[in-house]
């Protein structure tokens, strides 16, 4: 008699699985991301807080040492990606100072510089640099003296007009002129356009009062001497009741003794 007894045979156990091939680059490229991430913001960080200290170092002993006739407060900017790197490098790509509410001897001015190569050690030369200067009629007034003009500067567009005496033909005659102003390095040129009388001397020719003025051709106006040693005039703009006054200087070291020069005209 045969054994029909059935066997039940024991389920296999199962394998364990494999880990994903997929999950070790994950997991490495984690390894590796992370610390590089931290040191990217760190970095980031460190260079945001360097810079402001930087900014305003340059600020601080740009107001210090501005001349005693000079007040007012300057902001600085240094521009470029990482000042890290530039400081590493040696020298700042650009940097701009904006001070927009500086007072001379008493007559508020706006003014602004861009310079580049800006040595990392302020004692040694800046490269080059272009500044703004923006004047008010009432302030150009109390700072500035044309020669031979009585009264006051006038800002027109385009043009300044001021009042002025002239002995013509052996009469004294009070005059209004309109002039073109040009820059011209140490000076600014007055070129005399228009002439008016002002009061008396009906008699005289016009033309010859204007003839009179622009003789000698323009005569030039010395603003070196309003200015640090070394700086040039670029270009003059009026418009009504403003001037601005672009001026340009290379080869410089911005420290107390620039800021307290003076140049002189030739």
């Amino acid at each position: 008699m045969s054994d029909n007894t059935t066997q039940v045979l024991p389920a296999p156990e199962p394998r364990p699985s494999a880990p994903s091939r997929r999950r070790r680059p994950l997991r490495l490229l984690l390894a590796i991301g992370i610390p590089v991430i931290v040191v990217a913001v760190l970095l980031v960080v460190a260079d945001v807080a360097v810079r402001a200290y930087a900014e305003q170092r340059v600020s601080n002993e740009i107001e210090k040492n501005l001349p005693a006739d000079i007040r007012g407060q300057v902001t600085t900017h240094i521009g470029g990606f990482s000042v890290l790197q530039q400081y590493v490098a040696g020298s700042f790509q650009r940097v701009e100072l904006d001070a927009p509410r500086l007072v001379v001897k008493g007559a508020p001015v706006s003014a602004k510089l861009v310079a580049t190569g800006v040595p990392a050690d302020f004692s040694k030369p800046i490269a080059d640099a272009t500044g703004t200067l923006s004047i008010s009629e009432k302030s150009l007034n109390s700072l500035v003296q044309i020669p031979g003009a009585t009264g006051d500067i006038t800002l027109n567009d385009g043009t300044i007009g001021y009042d002025g005496t002239l002995n013509l033909l052996g009469l004294p005659v009070d005059y209004t002129v309109t002039a073109t102003p040009k820059a011209a390095g140490d000076h600014v040129l007055v070129q005399p356009e228009k002439a008016s009388l002002k009061t008396g001397a009906g008699n005289v020719n016009l033309n010859k009062l204007l003839e009179a003025l622009t003789s000698q051709g323009p005569f030039p106006v010395c603003t070196a001497q309003y200015l640090p040693d070394g700086v040039q005039v670029e270009d003059i703009a009026v418009t009504p009741g403003r001037a601005t006054v672009r001026f340009t200087a290379s080869d410089f070291v911005l420290d107390e003794k620039f800021l307290n020069s003076k140049g002189s005209c030739s």
